[in-house]
């Protein structure tokens, strides 16, 4: 017993036993004076802390992004300063709808998410595995997200929501077509690109500003599964995408991907057909073609999963000198919300829990006290607790400021219309047309279908329309395998079909 460590409670006093309660005698009730035994039951009340309203289920790895090539024409964030810096990263891949115990393999968009710990702070590359998304206004993404989940009185998945909701939204089209194409389920992270879909910015020593598209490119190659592989699979095993990353980074088969951006001049935005900010749309390589920027490796298991995975809150809104914002009215809200989601799910000082917190940054602010402060509450200046003081106590960095934004004036009060316009069916009539081969078309029309069954006529025809639009043979493939019930199952873990009327 001498060589084994002694057992504490959480403030160090040594348990006297770890087995049984204090009772009043040997068949009395439990004593309310054993504190070991209610701080061993209320800890484990607080053992789970709120599941993500979106991304719940999830995996990571540690590793490391090496720059390969120069970009600093680009931008002056010191992780990109020269060739062969090494920045240390965390990373959290995670499907969108699914719960936390939701089966890996399930047809979803993954999250693709990366800390990066900089010099001069964290900043997150927060993206998906798909360059665009399904809406392109916040006001938007609360209802989307709602269809996603469960029907309040069902309580299960409603693709009759799904459809419903995609019908309305025609720029829904371009992303729900690459969830039903060969692309909707990746073998595994490892096997996927990440996107930062959104528009961001860089500038550069000089103040030159360019708007930027990043892309993370896997160098393992794009696999992906078919609806029966994964059935197949989610048969034998729910955390598929869990075994294959921890096999891959014992066998020392580190997963790695190449980083690439977009570049376009602040001139160019004011030219394109589309708007360059619009996150149901992508840049076209032809004329923005892919600048390679260096590689990321992830070669670590985290020592303990919740702390580093499921504690890891990535927001948009880290970002670095260098690294900024575009006028991408989805980013811009999610430049709010997620800070206030990880408030809300971890804690008012999540960002000095260990996963958020800077490694080679060092932090000093005036925030004080609340919930879970358990770091100083001074930075070592007891004195210099608001500003400004005469303490020496942390000033502003006017460095840090980016250079001034220019944007449509027009566009400050205007809102966002969602009118239907030939623009949003443009891409992805390339992506269907020109992009797919026949087969990965006959296969969209079955995924689609199946995905369709279960809804009622009336949003059946109302996609079709859109599906139309797109492009004929896109509508004519997906109605016949509907007809033909050429489809399989549903290819959505989805399992109520028909609509609840009002009255009920």
């Amino acid at each position: 017993m001498a060589d084994k460590p002694t057992l504490t409670s959480s403030s160090g006093k040594p348990y006297p036993t770890n087995e049984t309660s204090q009772t009043a005698g040997p068949r009395g009730p439990l004593m309310m004076q054993d504190h070991y035994l209610m701080e061993k039951l209320a800890h484990q009340n607080r053992e789970r802390i709120p599941e993500r309203v979106v991304h719940a289920k999830g995996w990571g790895l540690q590793g490391a992004f090496t720059v390969t090539h120069d970009i600093t024409q680009y931008t002056c964030a010191d992780l990109f300063s020269e060739v062969g810096k090494q920045t240390e990263v965390l990373s959290r891949w995670s499907t969108v709808a699914g719960e936390r115990g939701a089966a890996d393999a399930e047809r979803d968009v993954r999250g693709f998410s990366l800390k990066f710990y900089t010099e001069d702070g964290n900043w997150d590359m927060v993206g998906n595995n798909t360059p665009i998304f399904f809406v392109r206004d916040a006001f938007k993404f609360p209802d989307f997200i709602r269809t996603q989940k469960r029907h309040p009185k069902t309580n299960m998945r409603s693709p009759e929501a799904m459809f419903d909701f995609w019908a309305a939204q025609p720029e829904s089209v371009h992303q729900v077509t690459i969830l039903m194409s060969d692309r909707g389920i990746p073998r595994s992270p490892a096997h996927m690109n990440g996107y930062g879909s959104h528009t961001f910015s860089m500038w550069n020593k000089d103040g030159v500003r360019h708007w930027v598209k990043f892309h993370f490119k896997t160098q393992q190659g794009n696999e992906w599964y078919s609806d029966d592989k994964a059935a197949e699979i989610i048969g034998q095993t729910r955390e598929s995408y869990q075994e294959e990353l921890w096999n891959m980074v014992q066998d020392g088969k580190y997963p790695k991907w190449k980083l690439f951006i977009q570049v376009m001049t602040e001139e160019q935005a004011m030219e394109t057909e589309f708007n360059p900010f619009d996150l149901t749309k992508v840049w076209p390589h032809g004329d923005y073609p892919l600048i390679e920027v260096g590689e990321l490796v992830m070669d670590t298991i985290p020592e303990n999963y919740f702390q580093l995975v499921e504690n890891a809150a990535f927001n948009p809104n880290n970002v670095v000198p260098g690294i900024g914002f575009s006028p991408d009215k989805m980013l811009q809200a999610r430049v709010m919300s997620y800070a206030d989601a990880h408030r809300y799910r971890i804690g008012t000082h999540y960002e000095a829990l260990p996963a958020n917190a800077p490694k080679k940054a060092k932090v000093n602010h005036y925030h004080k006290d609340g919930a879970m402060r358990f770091f100083t509450n001074d930075f070592g200046n007891p004195n210099a607790y608001y500003e400004p003081n005469q303490y020496d106590g942390p000033v502003a960095d006017p460095r840090a400021e980016e250079p001034p934004l220019k944007i449509d004036p027009d566009a400050v009060v205007a809102r966002f219309e969602q009118e239907e316009s030939e623009i949003d069916y443009v891409q992805p009539r390339a992506l269907y047309a020109e992009v797919f081969n026949d087969e990965e078309r006959d296969r969209l029309h079955k995924n689609m279908a199946g995905g369709m069954a279960p809804v009622s006529d009336s949003v059946k025809e109302r996609w079709l329309a859109v599906l139309k639009k797109v492009h004929p043979d896109y509508e004519a493939g997906v109605r016949k395998a509907l007809e033909t019930g050429d489809h399989g199952d549903p290819s959505l873990p989805v399992t109520d079909n028909t609509p609840l009327q009002a009255a009920e």
